[in-house]
């Protein structure tokens, strides 16, 4: 029997063009038939290999989680945008290849993504999914995660229902 390696680690330069291919099938596979086509194809289009590069050459908070040496997913995080509610820290995004799906990925870059926040201090995290986004939706209310606010957020010109869900510091709650 053998045994995979997965690793979940910060994302360097030369892991950009993998995380641009996950971004594209992902935001796919979420967001097929929930934004419009066209505006969808537009948002995939801006991630693309060169815009990952600069995002990981700033210093922005990527995590991968790699699958025999391959990006199967990631997660950009920092410092919450939600003012308002005590949580300190906020997961942006959090995406793994479709074909990924399932099998605890997921869960263990979320786990290795609070735990990062934890390291820079900041207590407490949100994540926003939108409402309609069903894998989303399903995903973090199996981690844990507490309804605390309903919102809503423009794209493409239009305003979508949006879920924020919360988690306590680690170690609490």
């Amino acid at each position: 029997m053998s045994t995979l390696s997965i690793d979940v680690q910060r994302a360097a330069l030369e892991d950009a063009a993998e995380i641009a291919a996950v971004h594209d099938a992902a935001w796919r596979y979420a967001y097929r038939g929930l934004l419009d086509g066209v505006e969808l194809e537009r948002m995939i289009e801006r991630r693309g290999p060169r815009w990952w590069a600069k995002a990981i050459a700033r210093n922005v908070a990527v995590l991968v989680v790699k699958v025999e040496g391959r990006v199967a997913g990631y997660a950009t995080l920092g410092p919450s945008r939600m003012r308002a509610l005590p949580f300190r820290g906020e997961i942006y995004e959090l995406y793994l290849h479709p074909d990924m799906h399932g099998v605890g990925l997921g869960r263990r870059l979320f786990e290795e993504a609070r735990a990062a926040l934890a390291d820079m201090h900041l207590d407490g995290l949100v994540v926003r999914v939108l409402a309609a986004n069903a894998v989303g939706v399903g995903f973090y209310e199996r981690l844990g995660g507490q309804e605390v606010v309903g919102s809503s957020e423009k794209i493409a010109g239009r305003l979508v229902p949006v879920i924020v869900y919360a988690w306590p510091p680690v170690g609490r709650g």
